[in-house]
């Protein structure tokens, strides 16, 4: 328990530091940010409004300590004021509307590099001497070192551009209305075909690596060995008695992979024009709209703290020596 106290209090130091830059950044920049957002708003916002934002930045009378536990106050209570490039929507109604496709693209793309990977690795380990196991995971590995942003390019040039297979913008076609319909489910899967499937690309390696690893180890044990020796099929040897006992530290690595793969899909969403928060935050720089920057960069770091004090819950877990 004190090992994840510890952990606790570190990854909460580490969001009130990710609070306190958001804090300073409009104070380190030159001039007034507020005027700044009142000339990009083309003179939208009335006084009133201009107060609003002052506050949500923690501009209010008093000094500076004074400044940053009101805008404490308003972070943790998600009054996060309103939004120049949507203006006057509010920041957190902009995010509820990006957030659900972003962790949809996020969550999907590592579900899907999660079960082919660790199938791969699998197949990989019992296989090691053999064709595929010589040449499948150094071709994974080539692909993985491409960025997310080049991938989502190559795809996009070659199956959206020359061959004009999938689409290449937007999370469903505008013309359907939303709804739990066949029409509406199948266009946001062949939308988010491309996207997911460049995020697939780069991070599937690391789960057949992570699992061809862990196989091998097992894969010298006595009770590996016993029931090969028993005669059974080679599938059941590699799935129900190394892959069961493989898995469990792949397992571990999945919490802190969440947070990776939200900082990839940031970057994906920008070249298929996907409507999540990677689209959000280039309109929301375009535009100036600090409050939303800030807002989404405060959700980044939140989703990788939270994905590694996951990760730190399971390997206490799976393996209760480490809290001591």
């Amino acid at each position: 328990m004190s090992f994840l106290m510890r952990r606790f209090g570190f990854y909460f130091t580490a969001f009130l530091i990710a609070i306190s830059f958001n804090f300073m950044l409009p104070r380190l920049m030159p001039g007034d940010p507020v005027d700044a957002l009142f000339a990009a708003a083309q003179g939208r916002m009335d006084p009133a409004q201009m107060d609003a934002v002052r506050e949500m930045y923690g501009f209010v009378d008093g000094n500076v300590f004074e400044q940053y536990f009101a805008y404490m106050k308003s972070v943790f209570t998600l009054d996060l004021g309103p939004s120049v490039l949507m203006f006057p929507v509010s920041v957190s109604d902009v995010l509820a509307m990006a957030l659900p496709w972003t962790m949809f693209l996020a969550l999907g793309s590592l579900i899907v590099a999660l079960i082919i990977g660790v199938s791969i690795g699998t197949y990989a380990s019992y296989r090691r001497e053999g064709l595929f196991g010589q040449i499948v995971p150094p071709v994974l590995a080539f692909i993985s070192n491409f960025p997310y942003i080049v991938t989502a390019l190559l795809l996009f040039y070659f199956f959206g551009l020359k061959l004009e297979l999938l689409p290449l913008a937007y999370t469903y076609d505008p013309s359907l209305e939303p709804g739990f319909t066949w029409e509406f489910i199948s266009s946001v899967a062949k939308h988010a075909v491309l996207p997911m499937g460049s995020m697939v690309l780069v991070g599937i390696a690391t789960w057949v690596f992570n699992m061809r690893n862990a196989m091998i180890n097992v894969l010298g044990e006595d009770y590996v060995t016993m029931a090969e020796a028993k005669g059974l099929s080679s599938y059941r040897v590699m799935y129900r008695y190394a892959g069961r006992n493989a898995i469990l530290p792949v397992a571990t690595a999945i919490a802190m992979a969440i947070g990776f793969s939200f900082a990839g899909s940031i970057m994906t969403e920008v070249v298929f024009n996907y409507q999540g928060l990677g689209n959000i935050l280039l309109k929301g720089i375009v535009a100036r709209d600090y409050p939303l920057i800030q807002a989404i960069l405060l959700i980044l770091v939140t989703a990788v703290l939270t994905a590694n004090f996951i990760a730190d819950l399971l390997y206490v877990w799976l393996d209760p020596r480490i809290s001591n």
